[in-house]
């Protein structure tokens, strides 16, 4: 489908909701992916990716750094407590705050460092077992802790279980947002980020959709 493409799409969503244009970020999600498909689309301007690993990113993002300016750097994936540091030095933005544990070191290391990401609460709304993520009954008590820390929270981030309606989904991270006074909403993939935009996403997280199909894991 192409960056532009998805770009059209999005720009063609924030129109039908009546959000202002440009509201929208697109996170292009370039995990596993090999570099050659990462600098095709650098080449074309785009600049805010997405990463699932601090390991992958360590090793793939620096060198484009050297050659790219501004680059954005997400880390969309679930962060170990004892990758915090290396998540540090290498996103602007994580997406994966989901336990007072990694909070704590989050606080620590933007004490000891000077800096701190710009942070999501990740929220379990289908309460999976098997997910990460704050439960949506704790979402509030969580998002306390978090400010009380002087930590950046900047809104919130969901992962919808792929068998049930994400619009459900994408509502309930809104409405729980819209509670704690927080204005970013994390949520919509390559298959319901228009969905996302209409229940006001402000980053959506496209993959496959700009770069093709996975070459492994």
């Amino acid at each position: 489908m192409g960056l532009q493409e998805i770009a059209s799409r999005i720009s063609d969503a924030e129109r039908q909701a009546e959000r202002p244009a440009g509201s929208v970020k697109l996170i292009a999600v370039s995990k596993v992916q090999p570099n050659a498909r990462v600098e095709a689309v650098l080449s074309q301007g785009h600049r805010c990716f997405g990463e699932n690993r601090v390991q992958e990113a360590a090793a793939k993002w620096p060198e484009f750094r050297t050659q790219f300016n501004d680059i954005d750097l997400h880390l969309v994936g679930p962060l170990q407590t004892n990758k915090a540091r290396q998540a540090f030095d290498h996103f602007q933005t994580i997406h994966s705050l989901d336990r007072p544990k990694l909070a704590k070191t989050f606080a620590r290391l933007a004490q000891e460092m000077g800096h701190c990401p710009k942070l999501f609460v990740q929220i379990n709304t289908g309460e999976e077992p098997q997910k990460a993520g704050v439960l949506p009954a704790e979402a509030d008590a969580f998002v306390a802790e978090c400010l009380a820390m002087d930590l950046p929270v900047q809104g919130l981030m969901c992962i919808p279980p792929i068998d049930e309606e994400a619009s459900l989904h994408f509502a309930l991270l809104a409405k729980i947002a819209a509670r704690n006074g927080l204005e970013g909403l994390s949520m919509g993939m390559s298959a319901d980020f228009e969905k996302a935009i209409s229940l006001g996403a402000t980053h959506v997280r496209v993959g496959s959709a700009i770069f093709g199909a996975r070459t492994s894991g």
